[in-house]
């Protein structure tokens, strides 16, 4: 380990090749036969959420009704128990339940502020996201036709996830990382026996799933956010290239929050990259938008995405008007 800070030290992201598909696609990443980390773990978040539905595909009506019962069962449950019957406020409802989590012990290095964002509009239907004291971030996912509406929708699911993530099944056990390692290597037809080499994408995993046992997956998927940004911008490989190794890199970024450090670097990269291939930004950000949206309205957990767009209109504001990039 006597390298490892003085290979990281010194990493400038390099600019990775940009490609017209989903920057998550499984079909991007150069070695389809060796899935990095990131790309597993994503994976794996998708197969953790609360509103996936394994086995038969269903309509977008259909989804969008499930996921507004499941929804409301869970905030109905919880006023049941915190409240008594009656109607709930599930904003109120959401802040009661991460101020009980910090009373309680819960590691909240930022306290139990729960902090909402409206997308600015003039118009229905508007938008609402939610950031969770950890760092999780979920947005309102029905069309609501008052900015009230849209804080409540929000609240809504992020509650929902709030309470679903205390159930032991979301805790990292070992139990639960050889049934996600079993799964990650059949869903990418990896070598089980590779899950013991840290220096494999399936080694990886396992490594980053062991230093966190005993979290949640809420708590794992925010960390996880952090190595799929560094993926997407071009930095993982870039360190590849400077022969770091994984387990360097995973130890080296475990550590680290997202922070305006991390995203005013990650923006200047994009302006650099947008000095080679002048409109290259707004392609990305096109992207990051269509991402945000589908997830938004799936009720998945939107930090990723919000992050590679906040990041994106940074870059851009920093670039000049839209004139300029014409």
């Amino acid at each position: 380990m006597a390298s490892y800070k003085g290979h990281l030290s010194h990493v400038k992201p390099v600019p990775a090749p940009r490609q017209a598909s989903s920057p998550m696609s499984p079909t991007m990443y150069a070695e389809a036969n060796r899935p990095l980390p990131s790309q597993i773990m994503a994976a794996a978040a998708a197969g953790m959420s609360v509103t996936h539905q394994p086995g038969t595909p269903m309509s977008d009506a259909k989804a969008k009704t499930v996921l507004k019962e499941a929804v409301d069962a869970v905030v109905n449950s919880f006023a049941k128990h915190s409240h008594g019957y009656g109607r709930v406020n599930v904003v109120e409802a959401l802040q009661e339940f991460w101020q009980m989590k910090l009373e309680r012990g819960a590691d909240l290095k930022n306290g139990a502020l729960v902090v909402y964002e409206s997308q600015p509009s003039n118009s229905p239907p508007y938008v609402c996201f939610v950031s969770l004291p950890g760092g999780s971030c979920f947005g309102s996912f029905q069309h609501c036709p008052t900015k009230a509406e849209a804080r409540r929708s929000a609240a809504k699911i992020a509650l929902m996830n709030s309470v679903f993530n205390e159930h032991p099944s979301r805790k990292i056990s070992d139990e639960f990382i050889e049934r996600a390692v079993r799964d990650a290597a059949g869903s990418f037809q990896g070598n089980l026996a590779d899950a013991d080499n840290p220096a494999t994408g399936i080694g990886a995993f396992r490594f980053m799933l062991e230093a966190n046992k005993g979290r949640t997956m809420l708590e794992f998927q925010e960390l996880m956010t952090v190595f799929q940004l560094l993926h997407w911008n071009g930095s993982l490989k870039a360190m590849r290239d400077r022969n770091c190794s994984r387990q360097e890199v995973l130890a080296h970024y475990s550590h680290r929050s997202l922070d305006d450090d991390m995203r005013s670097q990650m923006a200047l990269d994009w302006i650099a990259r947008e000095q080679e291939s002048v409109g290259i930004i707004r392609h990305e950000l096109q992207i990051a938008e269509r991402e945000l949206e589908s997830a938004r309205l799936a009720g998945r957990e939107l930090r990723v995405f919000k992050e590679k767009r906040d990041i994106l209109m940074l870059a851009l504001s920093q670039i000049g008007p839209p004139e300029s990039l014409a």
